[in-house]
């Protein structure tokens, strides 16, 4: 329009013999400056609402964020508010204030939905030229979540021979130095019966075997921490718990030779903390004898036997909500060195770098190990388990190269950097951690149940 008028003016007064070129210019620079201004003031509005959409989008998650979920809904609401206030509050040249924002949530099923609206004015620099002093600017950001569900939590921990280990560097070497005589072992084997094969306890005192030798001599082991992790991990499932709207049930199962129940499930989770203390060493009647009739050449660590087990205990998951009808969601946490042990009824054949066969039947591999054409030989559990909707949560504790022994030479070296490849192939996704020696087991197993439970916030 204003380039129709200037150009009318122009060929108006181009015919004209007075036609000057100074009038010319004036006329044009009014709608000039006019535009200038309008466009000056409006990329600074275009640039303030972005600066405060990106505002509210902030303010929108920092609604449904698992701490948020957890909580009541005045809480995120006022977090919500709290953090867009806080960023818009740094856009300078706009009327914002206090009361510009508004937040809703919304609960439908087992989703949240947090609605961040926004609304107030960039202050103009061209007021005069334009004829106003503002732009009304907007917006609205919405964020969704899944509610915290209702969790039932099935630990199963490893509790044979090999977590008999020091747990500690320290702890290593000094083992292996009070039993020189025997070769050096970092075992504390756990007997009832040392006297009867007195060659695994030669050289200590009053022919104990390593597992009291460990204590006598004030050594930490794995099996320690392991419980000490548990009586915590049941303590921080509580304090969830309370902080949340959720509801949390938790089992506890050791496993060796097969499965053993140290807490049935129950919601009581001061009760499943106390009976964490009942998690020991399986007690063996002396070296290659499980008992004092029976044999076993050693295959305390029975992955198949326990995996069958637990599958069996657990029952199909719901989706946690309150919903009626509706059940639970179900996560399986599994602590172990990932070395399985166990006498098998066909040896099918294994790939050198998954395990071997000792004796014609006892397979020494990693969990789910492959044959030479990279196939599993055993169930695999671990998809079977996570194909009914199940979560698998795995906290590796790190197979400790021991150089000193023929034992682990011969049959773990050669699976050694296989070992936590398989069973961070048996977690769902994002559920895997390692932790080594020195590490700290209970903050690691804590890490891994925050992890459980931010992955059970998603929306299904």
């Amino acid at each position: 329009m204003f380039a129709a008028m200037i150009a009318g003016l122009y060929r108006r007064f181009a015919k004209s013999e007075k036609a000057n070129v100074a009038v010319i210019f004036s006329l044009a620079l009014v709608p000039m400056v006019y535009l200038t201004g309008m466009g000056v003031d409006y990329t600074f509005a275009v640039d303030r609402q972005a600066q405060l959409d990106a505002a509210a989008d902030a303010a929108a998650l920092s609604a449904v964020t698992p701490t948020m979920m957890a909580g009541t809904v005045a809480t995120a609401k006022a977090q919500a508010i709290n953090t867009f206030n806080a960023q818009a509050s740094q856009v300078a040249n706009t009327n914002y204030n206090a009361g510009n924002v508004t937040v809703t949530i919304a609960t439908s099923g087992s989703v949240r939905t947090a609605t961040v609206t926004w609304a107030t004015t960039s202050v103009n620099s061209f007021p005069n030229v334009l004829g106003m002093n503002t732009i009304a600017i907007g917006g609205t950001s919405q964020a969704t979540a899944g509610l915290a569900p209702n969790i039932n939590f099935y630990l199963m921990l490893d509790d044979s021979p090999s977590m008999a280990i020091p747990a500690t560097s320290a702890g290593i070497t000094t083992l292996v130095a009070n039993t020189s005589a025997q070769g050096g072992c970092a075992f504390a084997c756990h007997e009832s019966d040392p006297a009867g094969d007195p060659g695994d306890t030669v050289g200590n005192p009053g022919g104990e075997d390593n597992y009291t030798l460990a204590r006598n001599l004030g050594l930490t082991l794995r099996i320690d921490n392991l419980r000490t992790a548990a009586e915590n991990l049941a303590s921080t499932a509580k304090t969830t718990e309370t902080g949340s709207t959720a509801s949390y049930q938790m089992a506890i199962y050791t496993f060796d030779v097969g499965l053993n129940t140290i807490a049935a499930m129950t919601s009581n989770l001061t009760t499943v903390s106390s009976d964490a203390a009942n998690i020991n060493q399986l007690e063996v009647y002396y070296n290659n004898n499980l008992t004092k009739t029976d044999a076993n050449n050693d295959t305390d660590t029975n992955w198949d036997a326990a995996m069958k087990a637990i599958n069996t205990d657990m029952p199909n998951p719901g989706s946690g909500t309150t919903t009626k009808g509706d059940t639970p969601q179900e996560v399986l946490f599994i602590v172990t060195d990932g070395v399985v042990d166990e006498t098998v009824s066909s040896t099918p054949g294994l790939s050198s770098a998954y395990g071997s066969y000792e004796g014609g039947t006892r397979q020494q591999s990693t969990i789910n190990p492959l044959n030479s054409s990279g196939n599993e030989v055993d169930t695999d559990w671990c998809t079977t388990i996570k194909n009914r909707g199940i979560r698998i949560a795995v906290l590796y504790t790190e197979y400790l190269p021991l150089a000193e022994g023929s034992w682990y030479l011969d049959y773990v070296a050669p699976i050694q950097s296989n070992i936590g490849t398989q069973l961070q192939t048996c977690a769902s996704p994002g559920l895997y951690y390692e932790v080594t020696t020195d590490g700290d087991i209970s903050a690691a197993l804590a890490d891994l149940f925050d992890l459980a439970v931010q992955s059970a916030y998603l929306s299904k």
